[in-house]
């Protein structure tokens, strides 16, 4: 469904991406996972073509990506951003009303389908009784259904999710990962998510792609690559990984404080002064 082959992306002269080859097929639910600057943010960008590739060739559906009209790719794939920069404010059925617009034609107003998918949506999630209320006075869980529901109305087979957990209580991030495998497992659609909660990852998808300073690190299942090798490799640092008794996959232990010493931060001793 998506091939990308031997992709360069770069920023101006900063190359983000390196000869980066991933294929991800139908009803996949996939995280990227790396430490900041590993260009997963930069790689999502580059699927809705909100940064051309330097080098290589993106192909969606066997088309290669540079040939999809925006308009047309907005009705196949949808991009949920980690936050909305709302110029003015909006209500929240107006601002899942916006996800339709992909469908309009020129000077066309909202149809009346249009409306009833939205409500739809609005029900599924929950969120018809805030309908109404303006976005600004949501709370961040609230903030983000609002953001998977316009995405929804799209009607697309592939959503994309930018860091959907950040700045979210632990609670809403369960949340939002548990509306997303349940949009994934009724509705079959592709779901590729950046996430920094790597256990929640590991719990909730069946893929997961480790990137770092623009490479690829491992590919597969959470059972098959998430171990103290790959993540040291990852992010440099030590974690013990254990099965979660629940879910059966493996997640990360913090380190307790005996594994640190705080020897550096002492004061050095100063030689006494006789006078």
């Amino acid at each position: 469904m998506i091939k990308i082959e031997n992709v360069h992306l770069a920023y101006r002269n900063q190359e983000v991406i390196k000869e980066l080859s991933l294929h991800f097929t139908a009803g996949e639910f996939c995280a990227l996972i790396g430490p900041n600057g590993a260009g997963k943010s930069t790689l999502l960008k580059s699927l809705v073509k909100f940064l051309e590739p330097k080098r290589g060739k993106i192909v969606f559906n066997g088309k290669s990506l540079a040939d999809w009209k925006h308009k047309e790719l907005a009705k196949n794939i949808a991009l949920i951003p980690q936050e909305f920069q709302l110029q003015f404010d909006f209500k929240v059925r107006d601002l899942v009303l916006t996800g339709r617009f992909p469908y309009l034609g020129y000077w066309q107003n909202y149809s009346r389908r249009d409306i009833e998918i939205a409500e739809e949506v609005l029900h599924r999630l929950d969120l018809f009784s805030l309908k109404d209320k303006m976005f600004s006075q949501l709370s961040g869980g609230e903030k983000q259904r609002v953001s998977i529901a316009r995405a929804l109305v799209q009607e697309t087979e592939v959503i994309l999710m930018d860091e959907a957990f950040a700045n979210l209580d632990v609670n809403h991030q369960l949340e939002i990962m548990q509306i997303v495998s349940k949009i994934n497992k009724e509705q079959g659609k592709m779901i590729i998510l950046v996430s920094h909660n790597i256990n929640l990852a590991s719990d909730y998808c069946e893929r997961i792609v480790m990137l770092k300073k623009g490479k690829l690190i491992a590919d597969g299942h959470p059972r098959d690559i998430i171990n103290s090798v790959t993540i040291k490799e990852l992010f440099d640092a030590d974690f013990d990984i254990v099965e979660n008794p629940i879910s059966g996959r493996p997640n990360l232990v913090y380190p307790g404080k005996k594994s640190f010493t705080f020897d550096s931060f002492a004061k050095p001793e100063v030689p006494s002064q006789t006078k």
